[in-house]
C-alpha cells in the first residue's frame, strides 16, 4: 500500500502534500531545481542574503576616501580634541566687517538654540512626569503611530457572482488586488474530483498504465502506481524486486474499477484518474484505503500540529478509512473535527451503495457547485466580507457560515443593485481582464508578456517606457523586483501549470540577482499549488515548475482562433489576393457558364475589388466569361 501512496488527490493540494510523495516522473523533471535560497558569508562570518550599495558591513573598513567624505562625529573629536590641546580658532583676518559683525546674529541664534533645548527638557520631564503618575510610559507620536500601522491587517474579501444556470466566478482579494480567481461554466462539466464506475477498455504495456472508460468522451489515463492493490488480480511482494508489478499482470480488459478524476481532460488528453479515492470535507479529507492519520503540511505551527494529532488519536475513522486533518482546522475543536468525520463516513456509506447497484460506466459522486466549493475550500478566519450577486445563493452560503463562524452574523452581503455589476462596483473588472491579456503592465512602465507553448510557459520581462535612463543596473532591478511580486499573482490566477520559464532583464550585481529570487519565492510562499524554483541563470533565465490545481478559467473561456489556429498568426492580405487570383483562373476555366460567381470574406472581396481590379479584367479578357466577387455573409 505503501508504494501505491504517491497521490492521494483531494480538493486543495495542501492535502495532498500530508502524505503523498511527489509522483518519479515530476521528480525527473524537477531534479535538477532548488528552491534553496542562496547566502553568501560576510566578513565576519554572518550570512548576508545581499547588502545596500555603499552600505559598511560589520567588520569591514571604510576607505579613506569615504572617511573624507563623510567624517563622523568620533573623527572629529579625536582630531580636534585627542591630542590634548586646545582647538584652534580660525583666523578672521581678511574678513570684511572685522570682529564685530553679525555679533547680533549669533547671540539671536544661541537663544533660538537655547529655548528649543529648554523645551525639549521640559517636554522630557512632563513625560517623565506621566509615567511617574500612571507607572506606564507615554509614547510619543510617531511610535504611537507606528504601532497602529503594525496592528493594521489586510483586508480580504471574497466575491461571488452567480449567474443562474450558466455561471459562477468567485474571487478572493487583499486590500482590492485579485489574488485568486475560479470560473465554472456549467456548460462545461467540472470532472476533477468525480468518482465514477469505470471499466477498463485497455492496457499499454509500454506506458504502464490503463484506459478507463468512465462514461465520458476520451478514456481516462490510470497509471500502475494509481491502482489500490484491491484492484489486482495477482499478489505482489515488492521487497522481492520492483515497487510494482507489470500492470498487465495484475489488471485485465473488462475489469470494473471505482475511479476518481484528478486533473480533467486538456486538449488531446484525457482526464487522469486514481482508484486512491478521497472526499474533502471542510475540517478533513477522508481517504478510504488508508488506514492513517495525519496533518497538513501547511499547518505549520508545532504545538498546534502536536494539538490536532493528540485531539485525532481519540477519534476513530473506522476500518479501513484514514483522516487528513486540514489546514482551516487550526484552532478547531474535537466536537467538530468529529461531526465533519460522521458526515464524511455517511457520504462514504452512499458511494459504495450506488457503486454496487449501478451498471458501469455511471457517476458515482459528483463535487459541489464552485459556490459550496469556495465557502468549503477557500473561506478562512482573516475573509472579513463575502458579496454575492444572486439572493438564492447568499441565502445558501449564510446558512452554511452560521454554521462554521457563528458570531460572524454579517460576513454576507447581497449585491442588489442590476445596473451596476459587482465587479465594476469594486473595480475589479479591469484586473479580471488582465488575466486574459498577453501583456500585463507593472507600476513602473514595464511590461510582462505571457506565451504558452506546447511545451512550456515562456514569460517576458520588458522595461517599456523606463529604458534608457542612466543607471540602467537600478531600472533593471527596480523592474525585476515588480515582475517577480506579478508573476507569482497571475501564475495562481491563470492557474499555469508544468513548466514556466522567465525571461528576467539581466542584471550584473549578484545581490539584486539575490533579491529578485528571494521576492519571487516569497511571493509564491502561499500558493495553494505545489512549486519549486530554480535559480536564475547567467543569461537571466530562470526555470521553476508548478501544478495545475484544476480547470483554470482561460481554459474554460478560451478557444483557438479560427483565422490562425491558435498560432496568433495569419498570411497576410496580399498573399490571399494573390492565391485567390490564381484560383480564380483554374476555376474559369472550367467554368462552362458566362458567369462566375465568387464568394469572399469581407475584407478579401474588397482588396481584391479595390487593388487587383486590372488582374480581374485580365483573367475576364482571357477567359471570356463575366466574373462576380460577392462578399461572404
Amino acid at each position: 500500500m505503501d508504494g501505491a501512496n504517491q497521490n492521494v488527490h483531494s480538493e486543495t493540494p495542501d492535502v495532498e502534500a500530508a502524505f503523498h510523495e511527489e509522483k518519479e516522473s515530476r521528480d525527473e523533471a524537477v531534479a535538477g531545481l532548488s528552491s534553496a535560497s542562496t547566502f553568501r558569508d560576510g566578513p565576519s562570518g554572518e550570512k548576508l542574503l545581499h547588502t545596500v550599495d555603499q552600505t559598511i558591513l560589520p567588520g569591514e573598513q571604510a576607505s579613506p576616501a569615504e572617511y573624507a567624505e563623510h567624517p563622523s562625529s568620533t573623527e572629529m573629536s579625536e582630531d580636534t580634541f585627542g591630542s590634548g590641546e586646545s582647538p584652534r580658532r580660525k583666523s578672521r583676518r581678511g574678513r570684511r566687517g572685522g570682529r564685530g559683525r553679525n555679533r547680533k546674529k549669533v547671540e539671536a541664534e544661541s537663544l533660538d538654540n537655547t529655548a528649543e533645548v529648554t523645551s525639549v527638557k521640559d517636554g522630557e520631564e512632563e513625560r517623565k512626569q506621566k509615567k511617574d503618575d500612571q507607572g506606564v510610559p507615554v509614547a510619543d507620536e510617531n511610535t504611537q503611530r507606528v504601532k497602529r500601522s503594525e496592528v493594521v491587517k489586510p483586508r480580504r474579501r471574497m466575491f461571488i457572482s452567480v449567474l443562474p444556470g450558466e455561471e459562477v466566478e468567485v474571487a478572493l482579494t487583499e486590500d482590492g488586488q485579485v489574488l485568486e480567481y475560479y470560473l465554472d461554466m456549467l456548460h462545461q462539466r467540472k470532472l476533477k474530483g468525480n468518482i465514477y464506475k469505470g471499466v477498463i477498455h485497455n492496457i499499454d504495456t509500454n506506458l504502464q498504465a490503463a484506459f478507463v472508460s468512465y462514461g465520458l468522451g476520451k478514456n481516462g489515463f490510470l497509471q500502475i502506481d494509481e491502482v489500490h492493490p484491491e484492484y489486482w488480480l495477482t499478489y505482489h511482494d515488492p521487497s522481492k524486486g520492483k515497487k510494482f508489478p507489470p500492470i498487465q499482470k495484475i489488471l485485465k480488459a473488462g475489469q470494473e474499477v471505482l475511479v476518481q478524476v484528478v486533473k480533467e481532460p486538456t486538449g488531446n488528453k484525457g482526464a487522469f484518474l486514481t482508484t486512491w479515492l478521497s472526499l474533502a470535507g471542510r475540517f478533513l479529507v477522508l481517504t478510504p484505503g488508508q488506514e492513517q492519520i495525519g496533518v497538513s503540511r501547511k499547518v505549520e505551527d508545532e504545538a498546534e500540529r502536536t494539538r490536532l494529532r493528540e485531539m485525532m488519536n481519540g477519534i476513530e475513522p473506522g476500518q479501513g478509512l484514514g483522516v487528513i486533518v486540514r489546514t482551516v482546522s487550526a484552532g478547531t475543536t474535537k466536537t467538530t473535527l468529529k461531526n465533519d468525520l460522521q458526515y464524511l463516513k455517511r457520504l462514504w456509506r452512499d458511494i459504495r451503495k450506488k457503486g454496487t447497484e449501478v451498471q458501469a460506466p455511471a457517476l458515482i459522486y459528483q463535487e459541489p457547485s464552485l459556490s459550496d466549493r469556495a465557502v468549503r475550500d477557500y473561506l478562512t478566519e482573516d475573509v472579513a466580507e463575502i458579496w454575492v450577486d444572486n439572493e438564492e445563493t447568499a441565502q445558501s452560503i449564510r446558512e452554511t457560515v452560521n454554521l462554521l463562524f457563528p458570531r460572524k452574523k454579517d460576513l454576507v452581503h447581497l449585491h442588489a443593485d442590476m445596473r451596476t455589476s459587482m465587479w465594476e462596483r469594486f473595480n475589479l473588472r479591469r484586473q479580471l481582464e488582465q488575466i486574459y491579456a498577453r501583456e500585463v503592465l507593472l507600476p513602473s512602465g514595464g511590461r510582462l508578456v505571457f506565451d504558452q507553448t506546447e511545451a512550456l510557459m515562456a514569460i517576458d520581462i520588458n522595461s517599456g517606457k523606463i529604458s534608457g535612463k542612466a543607471n540602467f543596473e537600478s531600472m533593471a532591478h527596480k523592474t525585476n523586483m515588480e515582475a517577480a511580486e506579478a508573476i507569482a499573482r497571475h501564475l495562481k490566477l491563470r492557474d499555469i501549470g508544468g513548466q514556466v520559464v522567465i525571461d528576467f532583464i539581466e542584471m550584473r550585481d549578484k545581490n539584486h540577482i539575490a533579491e529578485v529570487e528571494k521576492t519571487l519565492r516569497l511571493a509564491m510562499k502561499n500558493d495553494r499549488a505545489r512549486h519549486d524554483v530554480a535559480h536564475m541563470s547567467s543569461f537571466g533565465l530562470l526555470e521553476l515548475v508548478r501544478q495545475r490545481t484544476g480547470s483554470s478559467a482561460l481554459s474554460n473561456s478560451l478557444e483557438p482562433c479560427p483565422a490562425c489556429s491558435g498560432t496568433g498568426m495569419r498570411r497576410n492580405i496580399e498573399w490571399q489576393a494573390l492565391q485567390a487570383l490564381r484560383e480564380l483562373r483554374g476555376l474559369m476555366s472550367a467554368e462552362t457558364r458566362d458567369t462566375h460567381v465568387y464568394t469572399a470574406a469581407p475584407e478579401l472581396a474588397l482588396y481584391l475589388l479595390n487593388h487587383k481590379r486590372d488582374s480581374l479584367r485580365e483573367i475576364e479578357r482571357d477567359y471570356g466569361k463575366c466574373l462576380e466577387i460577392v462578399v461572404r455573409p
